[in-house]
């Protein structure tokens, strides 16, 4: 696994921030196993592409992962997004390939801090834009319950946002797929946690521990990292990874931690800071 931790603005050589961060997640991919199949970087102004393929952790399977670009100057908002397909078509439109999913990720044009994940099975990355307004992205394999045979492609696309609507960073009507189904509520602007079943249908899934009412505290200034389990109703389909959840009494986000000799960093929620509104990003 390999990770990147730095900023992009609107002095590199793709123009604007959120360009820039796409030409550093495909660099990172391709350095660490990915395949690019598509890579749009017009110099119009239109929306940048970029479609990846992987191998997973067997080396053997074939991945389907997206990002792509989306602004507008008027509006101002200078949007990503992540999404995952089935398969590629070199003559099909990004929405129109194989298994199409898609979820936003508010960026920026500016500046963007950003801690980059990169593995064989999926990659996330975590964003600051603005004043502390944290932005999470993933795309790619989970880890199933079951076998190979049982679920052969466990894919996921977690973002912040339903589809990719017209939502600047700085807006307070999204919050982070992470914290799954809990979205689809008048509070926030959709569902952005889904997963491709067995059957091939994508599902909108609840996630532990958010779903579960089971966040807990401290206990004397040590913190439990729980894994993000997946489910629904009476289905449980596997866990997110290299994202936990950890407790926000007395967390300052952009902490860190190791475990099992892994480096984390501590992220939160756009800018909430209420005890369940945290998490770990694995970094190595």
């Amino acid at each position: 696994m390999a990770y990147e931790i730095g900023f992009v603005d609107n002095t590199g050589t793709e123009g604007l921030a959120h360009w820039q961060m796409l030409l550093k997640i495909k660099t990172l991919a391709e350095a660490n196993g990915w395949t690019t199949l598509r890579y749009l970087n017009p110099t119009d102004g239109s929306n940048r592409e970029l479609i990846l393929q992987g191998v997973g952790l067997s080396g053997t399977e074939q991945i389907f992962i997206g990002f792509r670009s989306y602004h507008s100057a008027t509006s101002d908002y200078y949007n990503l997004s992540v999404a995952a397909f089935t398969g590629y078509v070199a003559a099909a439109a990004f929405t129109a390939q194989p298994g199409y999913m898609e979820s936003g990720v508010c960026a920026h044009n500016q500046r963007i801090d950003y801690w980059l994940c990169v593995n064989a099975q999926r990659i996330t990355f975590g964003l600051k834009v603005g004043v502390g307004s944290y932005q999470h992205g993933y795309a790619g394999f989970f880890f199933p319950y079951g076998t190979p045979g049982q679920y052969p492609y466990p894919i996921a696309v977690f973002g912040m946002l339903n589809g990719v609507p017209a939502t600047r960073y700085s807006d307070t009507s999204y919050s982070m797929g992470l914290k799954g189904y809990i979205q689809a509520t008048a509070t926030y602007n959709g569902p952005n946690a889904r997963i491709r079943d067995v059957a091939g249908t994508w599902q909108q899934v609840y996630s532990a521990p958010w779903n579960t009412g089971m966040n807990m505290r401290d206990t004397g200034g040590y913190y439990l990292a729980k894994k993000i389990a997946l489910y629904q109703a009476n289905q449980v389909w596997g866990e997110l990874d290299g994202v936990r959840f950890i407790s926000g009494f007395n967390q300052v986000v952009e902490n860190t931690c190791v475990i099992n000799a892994k480096t984390n960093v501590v992220l939160r929620d756009v800018t909430r800071t209420g005890f369940a509104d945290y998490f770990l990003l694995e970094l190595s």
